[in-house]
């Protein structure tokens, strides 16, 4: 038996092979070859498999969403087997004596590059296309597998981290849990496995090695405890305790369809985040309120270029619609800093965190901007939709996102599309500069939604990706606890509402803090509700309001 200590950073306890995350390398190997015509015949299988897996999404896109969505698959499809493709890698292969490998990944640069430097803009956007075909044939020529996984049982899946791109890639039905070299408590990876429901382990390092693919591996996401081949009585442990987290969900599952409301008969609104339409399904399992963040950037991730209007309506549409007249936030593109789209081909940046993202973008570019809030309007009228602007600074910032929502409805109206005219407005307060105006950004919106871990990124100074930094990545700081009541404070004073979206709503340390500040929702994982219910409900106010508050404003004695 081995035993592995990471950090837990989604709770639970699961059982079942190690699996490896494979991905395409980001360096392909060079190396001159003697058979030219078995080359030749590798990057052949190679390109027939991968339009044979275009064909495949292409039907699946058609089914979900339309016609429009199957041309980009077909799209690609075509690229795969264009001549002129072709007779350049197979020129490499033949007169160069290249490795197929190399073969692709020369002409893929070489094509895209000629794409980008032509006027046209439809010819532009075809660099993205064929560097994505060519990286599916590169994948099926060196062994990776689209999505990461081929396993026909569900697995433990290990990786060094995963990017979002990645993440949303991820056939969800063959993952039993999470473990990663590195990675931190708000990445991308905990954030899924959170969504899920699954135990996630950070921070094992080069604990794990290629040898233990396949070996029974056991994960306890509440402790970080990691058993590789566990012996008798260890695994008879971990097994009753899979046992007692079924007892403890049984007795949860009572709480449905009880009311969220102290003993002292304060209510909070318990809402969930999710990031397709396919997660609504949980949110109604677990009995939430609405949706508090819908992160529509996850559509933007599961394409090869950027999302027309109809595709995005569809599958807002499907969410509202799903939810059965629930409300539903969804949060305006959010990408930059750790969210990268290739197609978006935003510059480097030395420090992409501050730099062009979320809002910023959408104000810049505001063509992008438009097709989402036509999108977002239209699909308004199947469902109780509100509306959340993303990293806002300022208060012109929120003024020139409001005049493309007017715009939007001009349009519609003229149009005859219908629409809810009454569709909430508001921002995520994640910034300390949001924070600090907070009195006058309330004037300007319905209400406000604080993503917690941005804000506590930025007003630490403390990057939340960077696992190193362990101990000094602290929500629990009492200046991010201060912030969120001055936005609580301003809020109230304005008439509007304000939550709270951030990871941190489901910690349940911070349940007496949140209600005494006045929290009036938050907004959570699917499995984080009905534990969080039951804290709201064995809670009184009351009595723990004026400690709150005491600790909250700190004592010049207490350590920070």
């Amino acid at each position: 038996m081995i035993t592995i200590q990471g950090k837990g950073v989604s709770t639970g306890v699961a059982l079942g092979p190690l699996y490896f995350y494979q991905r395409v390398k980001s360096t392909v190997t060079r190396y001159e070859v003697a058979d030219t015509e078995a080359e030749w015949a590798r990057f052949k299988a190679a390109q027939e498999k991968a339009i044979a897996e275009l064909g495949e999404l292409a039907e699946k896109a058609r089914a979900e969403a339309g016609d429009e969505a199957a041309m980009l698959f077909e799209t690609h499809q075509m690229m795969a087997e264009d001549l002129d493709y072709e007779e350049s890698i197979q020129t490499a292969i033949n007169d160069s004596k290249l490795n197929a490998e190399a073969a692709v990944s020369d002409t893929a640069a070489q094509f895209a590059e000629m794409f980008a430097s032509m006027d046209d803009a439809y010819f532009q956007a075809r660099a993205a296309d064929v560097k994505d075909v060519s990286g599916r044939i590169l994948g099926i020529l060196t062994g990776a597998v689209a999505g990461g996984v081929d396993s026909p049982v569900p697995v433990i899946l290990a990786a060094d981290d995963l990017a979002p791109s990645e993440t949303v890639q991820l056939d969800k039905s063959k993952i039993l849990g999470f473990i990663t070299e590195g990675g931190s408590g708000s990445s991308h990876t905990a954030i899924l496995a959170r969504t899920m429901g699954i135990p996630a382990i950070i921070g094992v390092g080069d604990a794990l090695k290629p040898e233990m693919a396949g070996h029974e591996v056991i994960v306890d996401g509440s402790n970080g405890n990691i058993l590789i081949d566990a012996d008798e009585a260890a695994r008879a442990k971990m097994l009753r305790k899979m046992e007692e987290q079924k007892k403890m969900q049984a007795l949860l599952d009572e709480l449905k369809g009880k009311p969220n409301v102290t003993k002292d008969g304060q209510s909070v609104r318990i809402y969930c985040n999710i990031g397709s339409p396919d997660d609504v399904a949980a949110v109604l399992k677990n009995d939430a309120g609405g949706v508090g963040l819908f992160r529509s950037e996850f559509l933007y991730l599961n394409c090869d270029d950027y999302p027309d209007e109809e595709y995005q309506f569809k599958a807002y549409k499907q969410a509202l619609s799903d939810m059965g007249g629930r409300e539903v936030v969804i949060r305006t593109l959010d990408i930059g800093a750790d969210k990268q789209i290739g197609y978006f081909n935003l510059p480097n940046e030395e420090n992409p965190a501050l730099g062009n993202r979320a809002l910023r973008i959408c104000l810049n570019r505001p063509e992008i901007f438009h097709t989402q809030i036509r999108a977002l309007y239209r699909a308004s009228a199947f469902g109780k939709l509100s509306i959340m602007f993303p990293m806002v600074t300022s208060v012109w910032e929120v003024r020139e996102a409001k005049k493309m929502c007017e715009r939007v409805k001009k349009e519609l109206t003229a149009e005859g599309i219908p629409f809810d005219n009454d569709v909430e407005v508001g921002i995520m307060i994640e910034t300390p500069a949001a924070a600090i105006i907070s009195d006058r950004l309330a004037k300007e919106v319905d209400f406000f939604s604080c993503g917690t871990n941005d804000l506590t990124q930025y007003t630490l100074a403390c990057d939340r990706q960077n696992n190193d930094l362990g101990r000094f990545f602290n929500p629990h700081h009492p200046a991010v606890l201060r912030l969120l009541k001055m936005v609580c404070d301003n809020a109230h004073r304005n008439g509007i509402w304000v939550g709270i979206c951030g990871e941190l709503g489901a910690d349940l340390a911070l349940t007496e803090t949140f209600l005494s500040i006045g929290i009036d929702e938050l907004s959570v994982s699917p499995r984080s509700v009905l534990p969080l219910r039951q804290k709201v409900r064995e809670t009184d106010v009351r009595v723990v309001r004026e400690k709150v508050l005491a600790d909250l404003m700190g004592d010049e004695n207490n350590e920070i």
